[in-house]
């Protein structure tokens, strides 16, 4: 059994799960999984990993939510913990570990009028692909 502390790093490394797969950071995420479970067998990183990929696919496509997945994460860090003490610095290093660069995302709209080409928005006028104006 483990003691609160113990268990408090792994609800907080789990929380960071939720935030890096939030922010897309999957990549990042994976190199400190499997440095994580590599303490464990072959079988336990790959399992974590394919988990790993399914809670960013899931979290995307909006199948779970963000409470199953950091809940989720607990558990299976905790029920490691448990196994491969040794793992404490590995999963207090993913619980201190903030993910940097927040994504950002810009929501516009454009309009444009008149003659020339426009990406990404409307159009009203012409657009002649020989250069001359219309009368």
């Amino acid at each position: 059994m483990l003691d609160a502390a113990a268990i408090a790093v792994a609800t907080g490394a789990a929380s960071n799960v939720l935030a890096y797969l939030l922010q897309g950071r999957a990549d990042v995420l994976r190199t400190r999984v499997s440095a994580i479970f590599r303490r464990g067998t072959a079988e336990e990183e790959s399992h974590a990993l394919r988990a790993l990929d399914e809670h960013a696919e899931a979290l995307e496509q909006r199948r779970v939510t963000q409470a199953e997945v950091t809940a989720q994460w607990s558990s299976v860090l905790t029920a490691f913990l448990t196994a491969y003490p040794e793992a404490l610095g590995d999963i207090e290093a993913l619980r201190s570990a903030t993910p940097s660069g927040t994504k950002t995302v810009n929501i516009g709209s454009q309009h444009n009028h008149g003659r020339g080409t426009f990406i990404g928005g409307d159009n009203h006028g012409t657009i002649r692909v020989d250069g001359q104006e219309e009368q």
